[in-house]
């Protein structure tokens, strides 16, 4: 069975920029970074304690998971698991989170 997570508008918006920005380069590389974050998403609502706390950039109830150099930022404590964005890590995550 597959477990649940769902995406907030911000992730939303974040996930299509990536696979958009990828696909400019290789769409194939496109397809296979959606499959991957895809298939985190799915592990990590099955498992959602899995990720790590960031007491640097948040005090907010949410954890972090690294796939290639993007950070799923989750609520574990939600059903369905609640993605609140996908940022590339090198991005100023402290201002982004503080956004929500």
């Amino acid at each position: 069975m597959r477990k649940r997570f769902k995406l907030l508008p911000k992730a939303q918006i974040d996930l299509t920029s990536i696979i958009e920005y990828i696909a400019t380069r290789s769409p194939d590389n496109a397809i296979k970074v959606f499959d991957q974050l895809h298939d985190a998403m799915q592990t990590l609502a099955g498992m959602p304690g899995m990720g790590h706390t960031r007491e640097d950039l948040t005090d907010r109830p949410v954890r972090f998971w690294a796939v290639h150099s993007y950070l799923i930022v989750y609520r574990p404590d939600r059903v369905p698991l609640e993605v609140l964005r996908i940022v590339h890590g090198a991005r100023d995550l402290k201002a982004i989170l503080e956004e929500q």
